[in-house]
């Protein structure tokens, strides 16, 4: 199999990391690759398939000859070198919210619209974390039973705000464990043995930046634009993984077996739903893992056409990392792969 010149921009990051492990256990056709990150970065050693690489500060000419270039960088770092990169002929996937709801820009998640990438300009955008596992459990059912209305309230771990925050979750248990006190430096309040109603930053209508992300990310990539969403996000201390709570109203009424049926065989998903032994999706269990995670599935009580379940997912493979070479991998086996750069 032809090999292909990935770059990885963020490679010291969490996603960026993980962007390696990926690669290497998906056996990715790689003929070269290029770990990138800011100039505080450059010069710190990697492995990747067992060989040490020196991390190269990003500039201009970083992406030369490069067929594909994941990035997870942060938006600032997006907007700039993304259209670079792509004018010098790499196919961008970017992990950042910086050209999500660019009308010209795919907005990905492979289980569910792989056609879209089909009318790329050289950058296809990744979801955000919470929706990648929202939409992937729902799509089956939606594809099925058409869903009028979503209401989710999420469970979201520190790993998501990146490394510092991990280590700050570790750092306020110990103190509180020795009974000291916690003293908040990455969040606005101490997240260990707390949950926080805010992630991102709060807009004029009163959500967050994350919550309304979840709603206009989803419309984009299931092709529903009037679709009912409200969403409430919530930062939780679990190191990785994402919980979601989801009310799902749909234009006719769908049993929780028929739910269970649909979802047993959609792909990227995993059922675990069995309350007589409290089987059902846990955060720490997801850490580490590829699939969507559903269960809990049963009728909602307060609405003859509803269901509610319980959705988990490892965010930063599934919901980032994982996510991105999926895509990566879909451009390749489509020959959707090079372009002319930026129209």
């Amino acid at each position: 199999m032809k090999g292909y010149k990935v770059a990885i921009v963020g490679a010291t990051g969490m996603v960026g990391q993980e962007f390696i492990k990926v690669l290497e256990q998906r056996n990715f056709p790689i003929e070269s690759i290029r770990l990138l990150a800011s100039d505080r970065s450059a010069g710190k050693k990697l492995f990747f398939s067992h060989r040490e690489i020196v991390v190269e500060e990003t500039t201009p000419e970083s992406f030369k000859n490069v067929d594909i270039a994941l990035f997870s960088a942060g938006g600032d770092v997006s907007r700039y070198f993304s259209p670079i990169a792509a004018q010098s002929g790499a196919v961008v996937i970017d992990n950042s919210s910086a050209f999500r709801m660019d009308p010209k820009v795919p907005l990905v998640v492979p289980e569910i619209n792989t056609e879209d990438i089909k009318k790329h300009n050289g950058i296809i955008a990744n979801p955000n974390c919470s929706t990648i596992q929202m939409v992937v459990a729902l799509y089956p059912l939606h594809k099925v039973n058409h869903i009028k209305r979503i209401v989710v309230t999420t469970f979201q771990s520190v790993s998501g705000t990146g490394k510092a925050a991990v280590d700050e979750l570790t750092l306020q248990s110990k103190q509180i464990l020795n009974g000291q006190a916690a003293v908040p430096h990455v969040y606005p309040h101490q997240i260990a043995f707390n949950v926080l109603p805010e992630i991102d930053v709060f807009m004029d209508n009163a959500y967050t930046k994350e919550e309304w992300k979840m709603v206009e990310e989803t419309r984009k990539i299931m092709h529903s634009g009037n679709m009912a969403i409200s969403a409430t996000c919530v930062r939780v201390p679990v190191f990785i993984g994402h919980g979601e709570s989801v009310n799902v109203e749909f234009s006719t009424a769908m049993s929780p077996d028929d739910a269970r049926r649909i979802l047993a065989q959609a792909p990227g998903v995993k059922l675990l739903d069995d309350p007589t032994i409290s089987l059902y999706p846990q955060q720490w269990s997801a850490a580490g893992t590829d699939d969507v995670f559903v269960g809990r599935i049963r009728r909602d009580s307060s609405h003859d056409s509803g269901l509610v379940m319980w959705v988990v997912a490892d965010n930063i493979r599934k919901g980032a990392a994982l996510n991105a070479v999926q895509i990566a991998e879909v451009v390749i086996n489509g020959g959707w792969l090079h372009t002319r750069g930026l129209k």
